[in-house]
């Protein structure tokens, strides 16, 4: 069973910047679709970002586009999430999934998923 692993997160100030990072136990993720999704406090988990394994294609929700930049070094077996200018109301959980076929903006289509990574951002 693959196991998702996200590092990156912390505590940064609004106008700052973070990378997430993602890579799998137990196999190798080159072809799988990946995603990023969040969570924030008293909401429900929505979709970030996410890159297909076969052409690199991406796709950013509407509130992270010109900010937020995913992409994937197959080499090393990872995926990143890089995140500029980010704003308080990006504090969330950050979550990576992946799927052999899907790539998609719904988070329980996707049969990996790692345990997720704190991002607060202050004002």
């Amino acid at each position: 069973q693959v196991q998702l692993i996200e590092s990156g997160g912390g505590l940064v100030q609004a106008g700052g910047s973070l990378r997430l990072s993602c890579a799998p136990s137990g196999r190798t993720f080159s072809s799988l679709n990946m995603a990023w999704f969040r969570q924030a406090p008293g909401k429900e988990r929505e979709f970030v970002a996410t890159i297909t394994w076969s052409t690199g294609n991406t796709y950013y929700a509407d509130s992270v586009k010109g900010r937020f930049t995913i992409s994937r070094d197959n080499a090393e077996n990872t995926v990143y999430l890089q995140m500029d200018s980010l704003k308080p109301e990006d504090t969330a959980v950050y979550y990576c999934a992946g799927h052999r076929y899907y790539s998609g903006t719904y988070y329980a289509h996707y049969s990996y998923r790692g345990q997720g990574t704190q991002v607060t951002v202050s004002s």
